[in-house]
């Protein structure tokens, strides 16, 4: 049984307390720069969250488009390599999907707000359904 909070937790704390409690009381420069420090815990407790997950989709893709095992980064590797070898592009069975749900994936951590993200989220659940 775990009792203490988890890093995320921790982590959202403490933006919490700089976005709630801090930054009404800064300005200039300091505020700007306790905005950024918002913005960087939360991305890094979104990571947290998400990122294991989406790792793991995006290598067994790329498992599948590839046809090979590999770590994450290798299979990246190698399919940068079969792009600039020509060897695969937008006509590939399963690449432009792959594409769009790893970059969609990365928005949900980076800029989740992002209007456009909303967009292809939005349709790509629907042409799920």
């Amino acid at each position: 049984m775990r009792e203490q909070p988890s890093a995320p937790e921790l982590i959202q704390a403490v933006a919490d307390f700089l976005r709630d409690d801090a930054l009404p009381r800064l300005d200039g420069l300091t505020a700007f720069h306790a905005r950024v420090a918002v913005s960087l815990l939360e991305i890094v407790r979104r990571e947290l969250e998400l990122g294991p997950e989406a790792d793991a989709q995006e290598r067994a893709r790329l498992q599948d488009l590839l046809g090979n095992e590999g770590g994450l980064d290798a299979l990246n590797r190698e399919l940068c390599e079969r792009i600039a070898r020509g060897e695969a592009d937008a006509r590939t069975p399963g690449l432009m999907p792959h594409l769009l749900r790893t970059g969609l994936d990365k928005l949900a951590v980076d800029q989740p707000g992002y209007s456009t993200y909303l967009r292809l989220q939005q349709h790509n659940l629907e042409g799920e359904q």
